[in-house]
């Protein structure tokens, strides 16, 4: 799951050269429509950002299922040392699915922090942000 959050992030990652390539400096204004091209990376970025929330999130859900199993049957089998050790296995692979929601949250931060400096005077999103 990490390589793929890694792949969908490269909107994030790339927001900046996007930016500096696709919004015209002072010289360029009459060249470009930057307020269509600040809406169309405005919706890139919900996208993004959405899908990747929702794959985050549903992970996190399978994962607890699968915890909350487990420990139902380690209850059951106190001496199961195999039973433990994927228990141990799945709540380290939850704790690390709740810590990539957290690293999300920056990721979208700094990319709607980069997005707004540079679009702001292009393009006002909708309130729903």
């Amino acid at each position: 799951i990490q390589e793929l959050l890694r792949v969908m992030r490269t909107i994030d990652d790339r927001i900046v050269h996007e930016l500096n390539t696709t919004i015209p400096t002072a010289s360029f204004v009459g060249k470009v429509d930057a307020g269509q091209t600040c809406r169309e990376l405005y919706e890139s970025l919900m996208d993004a950002h959405t899908s990747r929330e929702r794959i985050i999130k549903n992970c996190i859900a399978q994962t607890s299922s699968v915890v909350k199993t487990l420990r139902e049957e380690r209850e059951k089998a106190q001496d199961d040392v195999a039973l433990l050790k994927q228990l141990r296995k799945e709540q380290t692979k939850l704790k690390l699915m709740q810590s990539e929601l957290n690293v999300e949250e920056v990721v979208n931060d700094r990319s709607w922090k980069v997005f707004n400096e540079r679009c702001r005077i292009h393009y006002k999103p909708p309130k729903s942000q």
